[in-house]
């Protein structure tokens, strides 16, 4: 087998760095008498929650932010979750909410996501924040996509009049992904399930987000030459091992650059749900005349 032609964009490499800046500038926030923080809401007893809610909480811990993590059992009724949501609301030491999802079947969770104050909505998802990113306005980017475009940046890549695919239309993931690779004026196309040619579609594009959790969606007869594939994907393979979206070792062959499961766009999540909750610190810090 030939060598890969393409450049793997290290997510954990470009994590720690920007970890680093979030811990300077938590560092200097302390400073004035504010610190950074996050509260996690855990409801139930899934296990990968369990472990994603372990790793936010140990990244805010690592960077200096203060970290509050509220475990539920999954009997807790939706009145008592938006009443805990409501005093996290009111708390001035708490900058960002973040209420793990899945949640137990009888609780909403969009009127859940939805009782978040805006100001503390650090995972992107309330309305008021899609809204201020389709119209171009300050607001909270889900972390997922926003740590795709920080993967693109770390590159040098410019989207200027560049044709994007994004695969699959998720509002966490598709549809905010669109949205910002728009704002960069690239040319996008979403693709999904009802899409009858994806293949035509992928073979055009500069760039390639898949994020729809199927494996190998993505293969190298797929993709144009000198792409960039950015694999948002998680699966396990036959063997068990972790995955992506994107047959990593056949569009390797093809694709400029190539983001890998593990080691790619998971670590950059994290990394940006902390660069929201210190930037809503950081407004928090203006408002009171501290900044």
């Amino acid at each position: 087998m030939t060598a890969p032609s393409a450049q793997t964009i290290d997510g954990n490499a470009l994590a720690a760095q920007l970890r680093g800046d979030v811990a300077s500038r938590t560092t200097a926030l302390k400073a004035r008498g504010l610190t950074p923080g996050l509260a996690v809401v855990l409801v139930g007893d899934n296990q990968a929650s369990q472990v994603y809610v372990r790793n936010k909480v140990k990244a805010c811990t690592d960077a200096g932010l203060h970290s509050v993590l509220e475990k539920y059992d999954a009997t807790m009724t939706e009145a008592e979750l938006l009443a805990r949501v409501d005093a996290l609301n009111n708390d001035p030491s708490i900058h960002g909410i973040l209420v793990q999802l899945p949640l137990p079947a009888h609780i909403d969770a969009h009127k859940v996501i939805e009782a978040i104050s805006p100001a503390k909505d650090v995972d992107g998802f309330h309305v008021a924040s899609a809204g201020a990113l389709m119209v171009g306005q300050p607001g909270f980017w889900p972390c997922t996509p926003y740590g795709c475009m920080k993967m693109l940046e770390s590159i040098g890549f410019s989207l200027k009049g560049k044709h994007a695919v994004v695969i699959g239309r998720s509002n966490i993931v598709g549809k905010p992904m669109a949205m910002m690779l728009l704002q960069q004026n690239a040319t996008v196309t979403i693709c999904h399930s009802g899409t009858k040619d994806l293949k035509a579609m992928t073979l055009q594009a500069d760039v390639i987000v898949a994020a729809v959790g199927k494996r190998n969606v993505l293969t190298a007869d797929m993709v144009k030459p000198g792409a960039v594939v950015i694999d948002v994907g998680m699966n396990r393979d036959d063997a068990g091992k972790l995955c992506g979206d994107v047959d990593f070792v056949g569009v390797s062959q093809v694709a400029g650059y190539i983001t890998p499961v593990p080691g790619g766009v998971g670590p950059m999540t994290i990394t940006m749900l902390l660069v929201n909750t210190l930037e809503a610190a950081e407004r928090d810090a203006a408002q009171r005349g501290l900044a």
